[in-house]
């Protein structure tokens, strides 16, 4: 290198340019000069309306601690011979197979090229460019850092935009379901923001939820945060008073008002029309750069069809909220006729902790849910004198009653649905017992189904910790010493040991669904 071709410096504390978001550039080289040199020749470089924010490591040891600090390096300025021969290409190598990182761009400059010959190292070694530290002059190394970054840059988008297909097509299955929805929603502002020149923060408002729970319609409807990104991450359910303030506060009152799209030098608010709800505000802030005809075309054609899938979420949900509803007052009022004891509330936290700890999906969990209610709907068949009899039944009174388990079958069977196919299954099964002595069809093991199963081990946990009228509640302790008798023989082993497992959630469950009311039948 030359004195025309670079301008030494001395090597003091100088400032470092540190606009938003700058890019990263770590300059990793034994000789303080280059730090210098390099800091020097790039000092006033913008590209993309942003600068350089340059790191400096003096060795390759130093150079691996500053990759583990820093996971959004752009440029890796690396040279060759520090520490040993091989240094450098170490760094390399650690980049690549220990941080498995293949986004930063890797630059080699080396001031002996002898010791490491370009075309073995770029047939061996996963670098960008190799480069002389001799040939590379302040134009050479401006050219050299706008062409690697074009390329950082656009690594970066593509990955930003196959992370947000990733969350739309895995949500697309399922995709009218909350959860599904906020993957979505997720999925397309990542994939937006990123088409936006990679902004990090974007938050999606919306009247119509608030986070994992539906909201009570008001007037006003309040504005809630359903899904954020970066800044406005672990926010959902937040007002969006209490997530913007100021000027961006009034920009969305106005996007809203007007509804349409308010754009501002580093922010932009853009409502999302709504054909039933209020309709929804898109807010994307610390925008890397001037938004481009096409840019704002992308965020019209979001702002105008995103809502669309919140439309028929909630359509969806009302529909399934309704029938939800009917089945938990039809089950409800049967307990509340057969068996005032039982509590079903209780039942239901409970069948959730066996059924998530055995492995049942979110899926199987709502169905197991919803069907529980009518596990007793076959007792409706039996005669009025049996279900109201104080003292103990008959040998055929007993054997009366154990036909409500075929009577409820045969009431709820032949539905294409598959909430009344599981109800089916669940009333004519759940008195089936683990070694084959059950009824109606001593069915053994496993070919009990799951949901049978553990409705019956709950089925009988709840009469036993709950006041009858021939007994007392029995306490925790005493009801899970039957149970384990029981283990194996009346009831699946693997469950019983799930409950024992868990008898803390299962105090809890207990201490918070207490019912001292007696019922009518205990059976």
């Amino acid at each position: 290198m030359s004195e025309d071709d670079f301008l030494f410096a001395e090597d003091t504390d100088e400032e470092e340019f540190h606009a938003l978001e700058n890019w990263k550039i770590l300059v990793v080289d034994d000789e303080p000069e280059v730090h210098a040199v390099t800091k020097l020749a790039l000092s006033d470089f913008v590209f993309q309306e942003k600068g350089l924010e340059f790191i400096s490591a003096y060795s390759g040891a130093e150079a691996k601690q500053k990759l583990r600090e820093h996971e959004d390096i752009a440029i890796v300025l690396l040279d060759v011979v520090m520490e040993t021969d091989d240094a450098g290409l170490k760094v390399a190598d650690f980049i690549r197979h220990e941080l498995h990182n293949n986004f930063t761009r890797i630059i080699l400059r080396t001031g002996q090229p002898g010791q490491a010959p370009e075309k073995d190292v770029i047939l061996n070694y996963d670098i960008n460019d190799y480069k002389s530290k001799t040939e590379l002059t302040a134009q050479k190394l401006f050219t050299v850092t706008i062409a690697t970054l074009r390329s950082y840059r656009d690594i970066v988008v593509i990955e930003e935009n196959r992370k947000g297909l990733e969350k739309i097509i895995a949500s697309s299955a399922d995709l009218f379901t909350l959860q599904s929805l906020e993957s979505f929603i997720e999925g397309i502002i990542q994939q937006l923001a990123s088409l936006l020149g990679g902004t990090k923060d974007a938050v999606y408002i919306t009247s119509a939820v608030a986070g994992p729970q539906p909201i009570n319609k008001a007037d006003p409807y309040p504005l809630i945060v359903f899904k954020g990104k970066g800044e406005y991450s672990d926010l959902e359910g937040k007002a969006l008073e209490d997530v913007v303030s100021g000027r961006q506060l009034e920009s969305c009152r106005q996007a809203m008002k007007s509804k349409g799209i308010i754009y501002e030098d580093e922010y932009l608010v853009a409502y999302c029309a709504s054909k039933s709800e209020r309709g929804s505000l898109l807010y994307l802030s610390g925008l890397p750069r001037r938004l481009t005809g096409t840019d704002k075309r992308l965020i019209e054609i979001f702002s105008q069809n995103v809502q669309i899938a919140f439309d028929n979420i909630l359509l969806n949900k009302d529909i399934e909220d309704t029938q939800r509803e009917l089945l938990e007052r039809i089950g409800n009022a049967l307990q509340t006729q057969l068996s005032k004891g039982k509590n079903i509330k209780r039942m239901d936290k409970l069948c959730h902790l066996l059924g998530s700890a055995y492995g049942l999906g979110r899926y199987d969990l709502e169905l197991l849910k919803l069907a529980l209610p009518l596990h007793d709907i076959g007792k409706l068949g039996l005669p009025d004198a049996i279900l109201e009899k104080p003292g103990e039944l008959s040998a055929d009174e007993k054997c009366n009653v154990k036909s409500h388990a075929d009577l409820g079958y045969k009431l709820l069977k032949g539905s294409n649905r598959p909430i009344l196919q599981t109800a089916a299954l669940i009333a004519r099964d759940h008195h089936e017992h683990w070694d084959g002595n059950g009824y109606p069809r001593g069915l053994k093991g496993e070919a009990i189904h799951i949901n049978a199963r553990i409705i019956g081990l709950v089925d009988v946990f709840d009469a036993l910790i709950s006041r009858r009228h021939h007994k007392d509640a029995w306490p925790l302790e005493k009801v899970m010493q039957s149970i384990v008798a029981n283990k194996g023989k009346q009831f699946d082993p693997v469950l019983v040991d799930i409950l024992q497992a868990n008898l803390n959630k299962v105090t809890e469950i207990v201490s918070a669904t207490d019912d001292d009311a007696s019922p009518l039948v205990d059976w």
